[in-house]
């Protein structure tokens, strides 16, 4: 089982796809693997996808490939946009039917099954119902209910667990080397979030911008604290979302004028602007994503704070995300009571869900903080502020 040693806690699934992968199994046609964000739903599927290409003693080269991207047996359907459009899906479905050029398998692995509108989704279920005899489909989504019934109904499902911190934190102690108490705080902060734990863990930056957000919310009374604090935290997404993108965006567009002949910093001949467009197009397209996902991480903090602040407040000992502040989390549960706490735990998802349907950042952050700040739960018109007209 060395060649699963990075998957944490899915003991369970590690083993049915090992099991599934085995020389002389007949794995599944379609695999769909759910779980909640940060249990490892991505790694787990390109793991995979290598053992079922591999012909054996080649596993980790070929996952070495794999994880680059650049197996020639391997398809990837993927977005850096709110939606995969029906083009893209369209592509791949057409690559289903090619034969494997080196592996046991084709595979195509698609991520973020859910982003998938129900036109994209009937695409992908034709290639599903008739799939090629050597082709293995694997799909990755939080739950099997963001996916329509029929494309649930013809793969085997694998659902996930959250990992726990300790096996989180041993992870990036043992494997990548982290300081054991450093690598303790990461994964307890990002509430098991795999891919967020290692990010804390090896960016003080980013550990930084997350402790300014439990600043902002502290210190807010007021309902103009509550609209600077809005503010403050829409700078420290956009400044997260910049971190993220701007190191890709730059390698990408080398990777384009190379692929046109073109050295870094050469003018762009007019024929071939309009490749650089569209490529800057979609990384516009990525940052509007990547700011809106700085958000909801941003909300998860957050609730992870008022969790802290309601369970003190209903006299229990809980064990705190956020220990380090256990003394302001103590006071604020005095100050509060568990009701008010209860309600602003209540405007933190409301949030969320408000910001999943496309409402502005900024409004969404004015009406969650403009709930924190009144002493009666709600100010006037708060619940209103960012709502669909």
């Amino acid at each position: 089982m060395e060649y699963w040693a990075e998957i944490v806690g899915q003991p369970e699934a590690v083993r049915t796809l090992d099991a599934a992968a085995a020389p002389d199994a007949a794995p599944s046609h379609a695999w769909l693997i759910t779980g909640p964000p940060g249990s490892g739903r991505s790694n787990l599927a390109f793991r995979f996808a290598a053992a079922l290409i591999s012909r054996g003693p080649d596993r980790e080269a070929v996952f070495a490939q794999v994880r680059a991207r650049t197996h020639p047996d391997l398809g990837v359907l993927t977005t850096q946009k709110l939606l995969i459009d029906i083009k893209a899906a369209r592509d791949i479905v057409t690559t289903a039917h090619y034969s494997p050029a080196e592996g046991r398998y084709r595979v195509i692995v698609i991520e973020d099954a859910d982003r998938m509108p129900e036109r994209t989704s009937n695409v992908l279920l034709k290639a599903l119902e008739e799939p090629p005899e050597r082709t293995i489909w694997i799909l990755c989504a939080p739950s099997e209910a963001d996916l329509l019934p029929t494309i649930r109904s013809r793969a085997r499902s694998l659902r996930l667990v959250t990992p726990g911190a300790a096996d989180i934190a041993r992870l990036l102690h043992e494997r990548d080397g982290m300081d054991a108490e450093l690598a303790e705080r990461a994964a307890r902060l990002a509430q098991s979030h795999i891919g967020m734990a290692r990010r804390l863990a090896s960016d003080p930056e980013a550990l930084a911008r997350r402790e300014r957000t439990l600043d902002a919310a502290l210190g807010v009374q007021t309902l103009g604290d509550a609209m600077r604090a809005a503010a403050t935290l829409v700078k420290v997404a956009e400044a997260d979302a910049a971190a993220l993108t701007e190191t890709l965006d730059q390698r990408e567009r080398e990777d384009a004028l190379r692929s046109l002949g073109l050295a870094a910093g050469a003018a762009i001949p007019p024929q071939m602007r309009s490749q650089i467009r569209a490529l800057e197009e979609d990384q516009k397209r990525r940052a509007t994503r990547s700011l809106r996902d700085g958000i909801d991480r941003i909300l998860t903090d957050l609730l992870s704070l008022f969790r802290d602040v309601l369970l003190t407040a209903l006299h229990g000992e809980p064990a705190l995300i956020n220990r380090e502040r256990a003394a302001a989390i103590a006071d604020l549960a005095e100050r509060w009571g568990a009701e008010r706490a209860l309600a602003v735990v209540t405007a933190v998802e409301v949030a969320r869900e408000r910001l999943g349907r496309g409402i502005t950042p900024g409004l969404v952050l004015e009406a969650l903080f403009a709930t924190q700040s009144s002493a009666d739960t709600l100010v006037p018109g708060a619940a209103e502020i960012g709502a669909p007209r």
